[in-house]
């Protein structure tokens, strides 16, 4: 049987994370998660307390709530998690946001039916025709049209999603660099490296919504800087991957252990 991880980033998602453990803990796949760990981005509101108020009230025995040693933003979470699931011999690792916009159920199939284990990855799509969007205005929708097309001019090969908060790895396959921005734009990073090193990915259309979310992108910085990796991405490719990206550079992504149900 595979061993998989599923990693739950959270940041400042205290009116989320709750719901988020619940369809977890009940969902047709909880069964064939091997282990859960959330990780806490230093959050400033609420959230560890009722992150652990899920975990506990749903008895989620396979689940370990965690928190990076500092804030070190979106791409840092996934990079101890990455670390966390090589260090531990896990086959795959599944990614779901803690801002409940994503949900796991979505994957229910892939997973039942090992469907996973054709590619290197499978990324969500919130924009392929059977993709369903709840409260996404048209605007940056368009907007996320507008780049998916320019990124699939540059890669050669259709892209539906810059980066959706449900994905799923093979982790043998995981080719990222501690280098990679550990902000937002890391997905976009780790789609210029499933390219580049031309690994077997696809794409599979998801529901996403948005209700009480607070969203961390900040609309026109973020667009700016995509469209300078991108191009700079299409000059240099891979040499390009492999330049420090980083803001501050952490010379160790680690995490401490805030609560786990004793058995």
């Amino acid at each position: 049987m595979d061993k998989i991880l599923l990693f739950i980033p959270m940041y400042n998602c205290q009116a989320q994370i709750y719901r988020v453990l619940e369809k977890v803990s009940k969902s047709s796949v909880y069964d064939l998660i091997t282990e859960i760990i959330v990780v806490d981005n230093h959050s400033k509101d609420d959230s560890l307390r009722i992150a652990q108020e899920a975990i506990s009230k749903f008895q989620m025995t396979k689940c370990s709530l965690i928190q990076n040693i500092q804030n070190v933003g979106l791409g840092g979470s996934h990079k101890s998690a990455f670390k966390y699931a090589q260090t531990h011999n896990f086959d795959y690792l599944i990614v779901l946001h803690g801002d409940d916009q994503g949900d796991i159920n979505d994957f229910a199939k892939i997973i039942k039916n090992k469907l996973y284990q054709k590619y290197d990855a499978i990324l969500g799509s919130r924009f392929s025709k059977e993709s369903k969007t709840v409260g996404y205005s048209r605007f940056r929708i368009f907007g996320n049209h507008v780049f998916n097309t320019l990124f699939s001019m540059i890669c050669f090969k259709k892209i539906n999603d810059l980066g959706s908060g449900l994905n799923m790895y093979k982790v043998s396959s995981l080719k990222y660099s501690v280098t990679f921005p550990d902000n937002l734009i890391f997905n976009v990073f780790m789609l210029m490296a499933h390219v580049s090193y031309r690994q077997n990915f696809t794409f599979v259309p998801i529901t996403w919504k948005e209700e009480d979310q607070i969203s961390n992108v900040k609309m026109f910085s973020q667009t700016l800087e995509m469209t300078k990796y991108l191009l700079k991405y299409f000059l240099y490719r891979k040499s390009f991957l492999n330049r420090e990206h980083r803001v501050t550079q952490v010379s160790e992504y680690k995490c401490n252990l805030i609560y786990r149900i004793n058995i």
